[in-house]
């Protein structure tokens, strides 16, 4: 499958659990097309069942219904550690920009003894389906990992054992439709301009521009639009819904880890035109995976473009400057 720098394409994944090796690098080669492209793709083929990603909005749902109090006493600032519930106004994932207009609650694999504990919702019935979820699109992710490094020239097991205790992080997000009362919201909590101030104007964005900070994200959407995707010559393109598909795409830590071959794509979720919901799945590496530029990405007599560094560090750079703090795992 050819790749243009401005399209995102449509990548059926199935054939990854393919015992037929031709098959499998058909697969990573359409991957690796979008990763060098323009850094997006959807798939299918993934193996979760409609009913499981439906179960989970609704779940989505239940949390950000929940009274402002019990969502204060949730909240990431009390708890840290990149976990529990953020408030508008609380997060700029551009710096530059206003604070987003968006509700979200994080959790996090805790599968292990050094972690933090997740912060669950005093919510009936909620912990299981969200955990199963998790454990399902953390799947896929580790799957699609097997793509990059066929495409990459690698030993298609070479990333299993850098994602077996992962900073993978499972993020329900609530973005109210642009108008002066999410504004007004948002400036109450982070003291912000007033409504009709250039701090809080009807075109406040969701989610700033930016890139992602991981390996690889796994976006569920429910058709509502919002999110837009910069292609290389600057323009924005409206990412598409394709009911029972995941948009995917590159963060910083792959493109660095990839010395730049595959792209981590600026993007942003604009005002919605009505209220919207979305999943996001961030896969990071685990804590102490080494972030070296990858064999057969630089060119011969160049040295890399970036030098060796923990995901870990990675992830606390990144966390430090969209929240002021930050805590990787």
């Amino acid at each position: 499958m050819s790749m243009h720098a401005d399209t995102i394409a449509l990548i059926d994944i199935a054939d990854l659990s393919s015992p037929d090796t031709r098959a499998r690098l058909a697969v990573a080669r359409a991957v690796g097309d979008a990763c060098r492209g323009i850094g997006f793709f959807a798939i299918t083929g993934h193996g979760i069942a409609a009913a499981q990603i439906q179960q989970a909005f609704e779940a989505g749902h239940r949390l950000f219904d929940l009274d402002i109090t019990t969502k204060d006493a949730l909240s990431i600032r009390r708890h840290g550690h990149n976990r529990g519930y953020v408030a508008l106004g609380v997060e700029s994932l551009d710096e530059k920009a206003a604070p987003d207009l968006k509700e979200a609650y994080n959790l996090v694999w805790d599968g292990a003894p050094d972690r933090a504990p997740n912060i669950w919702p005093p919510i009936a019935d909620w912990r299981e389906p969200v955990q199963a979820y998790f454990d399902a699109v953390l799947a896929v992710g580790r799957r699609l990992h097997r793509a990059f490094a066929l495409d990459l020239g690698l030993a298609e097991d070479f990333f299993d054992d850098k994602l077996d205790r992962p900073m993978a992080a499972l993020r329900f997000l609530r973005y109210p439709p642009a108008g002066p009362a999410a504004a007004d919201r948002a400036g109450a909590i982070t003291g912000a301009g007033k409504p009709g101030t250039p701090e809080s104007t009807a075109a406040q964005a969701g989610a700033g521009t930016h890139t992602d900070y991981g390996n690889v994200t796994l976006l569920a959407t429910d058709g509502v639009p919002g999110l837009q995707v910069r292609s290389r010559d600057g323009r924005w393109i409206d990412a598409p819904h394709l009911p029972g598909a995941f948009m995917c795409n590159i963060g910083d830590c792959l493109m660095r880890w990839s010395n730049d071959v595959y792209a981590s794509t600026p993007h942003r979720v604009g005002p919605p035109p009505r209220l919207r919901h979305s999943i996001a799945f961030f896969l990071d590496p685990n804590p102490d995976a080494l972030v070296s530029a990858l064999p057969g990405c630089v060119p011969a007599g160049q040295v890399p473009r970036h030098p060796p560094i923990t995901a870990a560090e990675h992830l606390r750079s990144r966390l430090a400057a969209t929240y002021g703090t930050g805590t990787a795992g």
